[in-house]
């Protein structure tokens, strides 16, 4: 979408007030881009004891879930290269629509005689599965390239802590949505049916109401002036390139970033997944999914607060998770040692803590530590980098959890021997923590020591990260 710009002047109260309106409708459609994802996705796995009931084999729902996270992961690679290179809303729109297509696809195999038919059954259900996590993928490398296109480095913080907040409203729309058309009643199928409906309308406001860009909401910026003014000079101006893959991720603390996330996100995936297993060994199933939901109440406030905490640090986005970090380990190791005989109060407040303290550097290193290596001095001027780098990022860290994960149940066997129980799966969280924070050690000196890192080329040119830390903020 374009709007007519009526005046140049940057400073004029008519053009603030158009990027102020044009940043809130973008947080707002793209907060819905991404909480429709997750409802998508949710509801899914919501059904899965129906899906079973209905003759889909256990089997092909577990290689379902695998193949999802595959094409998942490889899909983050793609689809932010793609939002780099073509318009950031359209991909995210024909990610929204092609989620829709695949639910309503699997609907219709769930209705018809292809559930019946051993041979088709599997593969349809499959495909249409690793189809949905291609498309799927186009929600967080590409909306954060939108959301970076409209947010300056400093305040992103806590602009993009807030805005990670869309995951978890997307999971409770969906739980809720399901609980109240299961328990009223409706056939099970229109807890997939109702978010694919509203998912592909919303595709459609994507591409018709959703600028990529303030230029193209009519917001006067000094990159329009310089075009209109080149314009009017008939100096030819080329358009900037979008960074290619290796480019993006050779950017310094790319790659780090990278790794250190999926150490992060095996941590994440290792609580979220195996709390309500490892409590339902002292408290009933139902109580056990209770407690566990702690962890990921804690969850949504940790962004917020560790985007916030990042913004009084003048974008010090590398300690503030350090710091983070450096609390979870020795709740970990109370978890390690002590977690049988806590009492419940201490057990319900360490996990939202915990949740808390896992939850912000997850979020705010996909979102505002994105954006911000993606405004690294070496590229400068190219806007057409986050989509590509933020997608290093989702698909790094979804490879490396989805790998770590593996050693968790051979841990727990370990343990079970030994007559541990889950002690081992503990301490290994607290190496991943600890690994994950190293990785960002160079990020971490350079934003407490600024002017030895300037001073020292080597190290700078290695270990130089994202600057949203202007001279003027170091004085301040």
């Amino acid at each position: 979408m374009t709007k007519f710009v009526t005046s140049t002047d940057i400073n004029s109260q008519e053009n603030k007030d158009r990027y102020s309106s044009g940043q809130k409708w973008v947080f707002q459609a793209t907060f819905m881009n991404y909480a429709m994802a997750h409802w998508t996705r949710k509801s899914y796995t919501n059904v899965k004891m129906s899906l079973m009931h209905a003759g889909v084999n256990p089997l092909t729902l577990t290689a379902m879930d695998s193949g999802f996270m595959f094409t998942y992961a490889g899909g983050s690679f793609i689809t932010g290269q793609l939002g780099d290179r073509f318009s950031p809303v359209v991909v995210v729109g024909l990610g929204l629509l092609g989620s829709t297509i695949c639910l309503l696809l699997i609907v219709f195999g769930a209705s018809t005689s292809i559930i019946s038919n051993v041979a088709l059954c599997g593969t349809w259900f499959l495909t249409c599965q690793l189809l949905h996590g291609a498309f799927q993928a186009t929600g967080g490398p590409v909306n954060t390239a939108i959301m970076g296109n409209w947010f300056p480095a400093k305040g992103r913080g806590l602009v993009f802590g807030l805005w990670t907040c869309h995951q978890y409203i997307g999971d409770i729309a969906a739980a809720l949505a399901s609980a109240y058309i299961l328990h009223a009643g409706y056939d099970w199928r229109w807890c997939i049916v109702v978010p694919a409906i509203i998912n592909g309308v919303w595709s459609f406001v994507n591409f018709y109401m959703v600028p990529n860009t303030p230029e193209e909401y009519g917001v006067v910026t000094e990159a329009s002036n310089a075009k209109a003014a080149s314009q009017a000079a008939k100096i030819p101006q080329e358009e900037v390139a979008p960074i290619g893959f290796i480019q993006a991720f050779m950017l310094p603390n790319v790659m780090n970033y990278a790794i250190a996330f999926g150490f992060f996100k095996l941590v994440n995936y290792a609580m979220f997944f195996q709390l309500p297993i490892i409590l339902s060994s002292h408290f009933t199933p139902s109580t056990s999914n209770v407690i566990s939901a702690l962890y990921s109440v804690g969850m949504m406030p940790g962004g917020i607060v560790c985007g916030w905490v990042s913004d009084l640090y003048g974008g010090r986005r590398a300690c503030v998770i350090a710091t983070f970090m450096g609390i979870l380990c020795p709740l970990l190791l109370i978890f390690a040692e002590f977690m049988d005989v806590l009492p419940v109060y201490w057990l319900l407040l360490l996990l939202a803590f915990m949740g808390c303290l896992v939850g912000g550097p997850n979020n705010i290193i996909t979102s505002a530590v994105a954006a911000d290596l993606a405004d690294d001095p070496s590229i400068k001027g190219n806007n057409r980098a986050l989509g590509t780098v933020t997608g290093i990022i989702n698909g790094s860290g979804s490879i490396t959890a989805a790998l770590g994960q593996l050693a968790i149940p051979v841990l727990y066997a370990m343990g079970m021997k030994d007559g541990v129980g889950y002690r081992y799966v503990w301490y290994f969280l607290i190496v991943c923590t600890f690994v994950g924070t190293s990785l960002m050690s160079g990020r971490i000196f350079k934003e407490l020591y600024p002017h030895s890192a300037e001073a020292t080329p080597i190290i700078a040119s290695r270990h130089a990260g994202y600057t949203p830390i202007s001279s003027e903020d170091s004085k301040a």
